[in-house]
């Protein structure tokens, strides 16, 4: 299934899955969202939003303007025509973040469960460009790809019943940023500054699924230089192609 054609499930009355696969990966994420382009460019009538996962695409339509059988049809025939749609230079977008101490009160656990010095953890992961494979579990939380294994650690046995906005994790073998503060169990390394969802903001993410990120070391004076200028509406995120 992961190569060939992708299969279209019903969703209710007024949305249709498109399942590429069952396994995550790059590629399969990739097909989701060339469609998810597609759609965009073709500007289909009838679809109200769409909705990427790991290795599907959920497309809620209106059935008042738009059958589901030639819904089903038109998404087949952009799933099969010739990949001008693939997002062939993706945003990168560079996270800033302070590790250890009380920003990463875990990074020592994750060090020493790996056999590494917190210097090697914090190298290793800030040498990845990681893909944003869906947004989910909370508002802005991005599901992030591509993390080295050999940084892995399980999640706490008892969550936290407070994680500050901003704080970066591991938890297995993914990474990700808590959007906002909110209970959580997984190991924290570090945080950013950035506000990386703010509902005030238009529009309230700065990333969306399809961008990759890549987490840039900083110190706790430039946390709080980078604070300062938040707060005052100068700093603008680092934004560049890959």
């Amino acid at each position: 299934m992961n190569n060939g054609s992708p299969h279209f499930l019903a969703g209710g009355d007024s949305a249709i899955f498109v399942e590429f696969g069952n396994t995550v990966s790059l590629e399969l994420n990739q097909r989701v969202h060339n469609l998810k382009l597609a759609i965009q460019r073709q500007r289909v009538p009838g679809i109200i939003e769409t909705v990427p996962a790991y290795c599907s695409l959920l497309v809620y339509f209106d059935p008042l303007q738009i059958h589901p059988d030639k819904l089903r049809q038109t998404l087949r025939r952009l799933v099969d025509q010739p990949q001008e749609s693939t997002i062939s230079r993706p945003r990168l977008i560079e996270i800033p973040t302070a590790y250890g101490g009380d920003f990463g009160p875990d990074i020592e656990f994750i060090a020493k469960h790996n056999g590494l010095s917190v210097d090697e953890v914090i190298k290793i992961h800030t040498g990845t460009h990681y893909p944003i494979y869906m947004i989910g579990f909370m508002p802005g939380f991005p599901y992030l790809g591509g993390m080295s294994p050999s940084i892995a650690a399980p999640r706490l046995e008892t969550p936290r019943s407070k994680i500050p906005a901003g704080s970066v994790g591991i938890a297995g073998t993914q990474t990700g940023i808590y959007p906002v503060e909110s209970p959580g169990g997984w190991r924290l390394i570090g945080r950013t500054p950035f506000r990386i969802f703010d509902p005030s903001r238009e529009p309230p993410s700065v990333f969306q699924a399809g961008d990759y990120l890549k987490f840039v070391s900083i110190s706790p004076d430039e946390f709080a230089s980078i604070q300062a200028k938040i707060e005052q509406g100068t700093y603008a995120v680092k934004l560049n192609s890959i």
